[in-house]
């Protein structure tokens, strides 16, 4: 990827892009036939979910999907050497950014051959990577995309928990946008039962009263879809986690909405943990587990079912890859 100018202000004179590597690429007119023969089947998982999700950092990718950091940085650094991945790392004001990976050139045209899809179809552009690394919401995305990694790769380790559906921002306006236009939506899943969720990933930038306004399309959809998911209000401190608190709780209440509220204070590396509060007086902090017990009256979502209006690329993409042996 060429090198990306810095403006003089605005969101990329804080969070600017520089060039990820300068590694020789395949040419983008590279075969693509002769390139997905070479692909496995991770490979084409991570396609989707960069497509699904726009864009991971290295260490999200590991956790999902690979053994170690080092397996997921080779294999990478070989989809990014064939086009198939886009990266670039932001400048930080101290120490140095991970690699944040997107869909590549390559990568687009593979993953509208196997939709049977005209690249286009898929939205993609050569100025893909520039716009996301520029985006005024890039840290928001990554703030969703850090806490539902982890919530997805509990399963590694705690096989009967983990995330066993995770729908993105995008996805979620494809189905709801006319009622709420919530960050993510995904099911917990413990001992066979769910946890069905919305994702308000709350970065304090917008006023206390705005964030309140949004129970109302929640209790709305509700309403309309005679459906029942929690949601889940995630802040980036325990200090302005307090505040929504205080000003959400009556009307919560009033609503009859079943919110839980953590910070990424608490949630750093297991945010399926101790972390999450009920937003009622009085209540103390319980696991998501606890909740799926607490809250056994949830349900799923609405309009999660395919339809004959659905394609390759609008139906849910698993969380986590497929088991099989992968190539390292």
């Amino acid at each position: 990827m060429p090198a990306l100018p810095r403006p003089a202000n605005g969101p990329g004179s804080r969070y600017t892009a520089r060039a990820a590597t300068t590694r020789r690429r395949l040419s983008p007119h590279a075969n693509i036939a002769a390139l997905a023969r070479r692909l496995t089947l991770r490979d084409l998982w991570l396609i989707r979910m960069l497509h699904e999700h726009r864009v991971l950092t290295t260490h999200q990718i590991a956790r999902l999907a690979f053994p170690s950091p080092r397996s997921a940085q080779r294999r990478l650094r070989t989809l990014h050497h064939d086009a198939v991945l886009d990266s670039f790392r932001p400048l930080t004001q101290s120490g140095s950014a991970p690699e944040h990976y997107t869909l590549g050139p390559a990568g687009a045209a593979v993953l509208a051959a196997h939709a049977a899809l005209d690249p286009a179809a898929l939205g993609w552009r050569p100025t893909h990577t520039g716009r996301i690394a520029y985006s005024p919401t890039l840290g928001h995305d990554l703030g969703v995309n850090e806490l539902l990694t982890h919530l997805a790769a509990h399963a590694h380790t705690t096989p009967d928990e983990g995330l066993a559906l995770w729908l993105s921002e995008r996805s979620c306006a494809r189905r709801w946008s006319d009622i709420i236009r919530p960050d993510a939506y995904a099911h917990w899943q413990t001992n066979g039962r769910l946890l069905p969720f919305f994702l308000e990933h709350d970065t304090g930038t917008q006023p206390l009263a705005r964030v309140e306004a949004k129970l109302a399309s929640y209790a709305a959809f509700t309403t309309a879809t005679g459906t029942r998911p929690a949601l889940l209000i995630h802040t980036r401190t325990t200090t302005r986690e307090q505040a929504l608190r205080t000003r959400l709780t009556p009307t919560a209440d009033q609503l009859d909405l079943n919110i839980a509220t953590s910070s990424t204070d608490l949630t750093t590396t297991n945010p399926w943990g101790p972390w999450w509060a009920p937003l009622q007086p009085g209540t103390h902090r319980e696991t998501l587990t606890h909740l799926t017990e607490q809250w056994r009256h949830l349900t799923p979502a609405t309009g999660l079912e395919p339809t004959d209006a659905d394609t390759a690329l609008t139906l849910p993409v698993p969380p986590r890859p497929p088991k099989t042996t992968p190539t390292l």
